[in-house]
């Protein structure tokens, strides 16, 4: 079998053309180097050098080994590179997925800095795991998953980045726009924008509508943000949004911000991984700019 140290062998032989001379290089005894390159003639059958005065001449079977080994031990080299900084975190892949619609305006401004700081990490964010990512991180199909909902399975971990508040977005021509706060029971005529997310899994029916058994007088999905806010704007419904997501809406979309009853609803965001990948230094570094992006 073709070894590593065989082309190595090969390809300083042909630098220096002694056997003296390639041992010292390859720090090997000249019987060692011999008796590597002789074994490796006799499973082939080949001569791969021959006698040329005091110099060693390759064979046409010695100069092809050759060629290969300056084909393939620049790769190898390149893979153990590769293997050492996968080791050490500075090489990989880092695939994101979202279980917060409205984080995404967020995430930006994680990514930015990330990349540069990471230049060897490959990022992606799923957009396909919205709203479903646990499955996808047990099983391997993304490496991290924001949410605000944690639900904790064995071999999860999941880290806080930080705390938010969910408040009503309307527009300024709304009435609601007038209070400091709204019951739920104020919904129960307005026309409630949501993103397509189950209703057990929106914080606006889990934590203020249901438990008082209220219903918005309609119920409509909105995919994008900024369609969701420009509707809002027209005062064609309302909206719960992260206080810092609704805020920047405001001053734009002639937009009023309304707690969501007297104590408001007041959420954390989390970073979900497995457990075996939270060492990753590329993935602790992900986590201390999240933090520091915190909103």
């Amino acid at each position: 079998m073709i070894e590593r140290s065989h082309l190595q062998i090969l390809k300083e032989l042909n630098k220096v053309g002694t056997i003296t001379e390639t041992a010292n290089r390859l720090h090997l005894t000249q019987s060692a180097l011999s008796h590597s390159i002789k074994k490796l003639e006799s499973q082939f059958e080949v001569q791969l050098w021959e006698k040329d005065g005091r110099k060693l001449r390759l064979t046409q079977a010695g100069k092809y080994m050759v060629d290969l080994a300056n084909r393939l031990i620049p790769q190898l080299e390149n893979a153990e590179n590769r293997l050492h900084e996968f080791a050490s975190g500075q090489q990989g892949s880092l695939r994101i997925g979202m279980e917060c619609h409205p984080c995404y305006q967020w995430l930006l401004g994680v990514v930015k800095p990330y990349l540069k700081a990471w230049p060897g990490i490959e990022l992606d964010v799923k957009q396909q795991f919205q709203f479903g990512g646990l499955a996808a991180l047990i099983n391997y199909d993304i490496d991290l998953l924001i949410t605000p909902d944690p639900l904790h399975k064995p071999h999860l971990h999941y880290v806080p980045i930080f705390d938010y508040e969910l408040v009503l977005a309307c527009s300024k021509d709304n009435l609601l726009s007038q209070y400091a706060y709204i019951s739920p029971e104020q919904l129960s005529t307005e026309n409630l924008l949501t993103y397509p997310v189950t209703k057990e899994r929106l914080d606006i029916y889990s934590q203020f509508l249901l438990p008082n058994n209220t219903e918005p007088k309609k119920h409509r999905i909105i995919e994008n943000t900024d369609i969701m806010m420009e509707m809002v704007s027209a005062n064609r419904g309302v909206t719960a949004l992260p206080v810092w997501l609704a805020e920047r809406y405001c001053k734009s979309h002639q937009l009023e911000v309304t707690k969501l009853g007297k104590l408001g609803i007041h959420k954390q965001l989390f970073v979900g991984m497995r457990q075996s990948d939270e060492k990753l230094s590329y993935i602790k570094g992900f986590l201390d700019i999240a933090k520091q992006k915190s909103h």
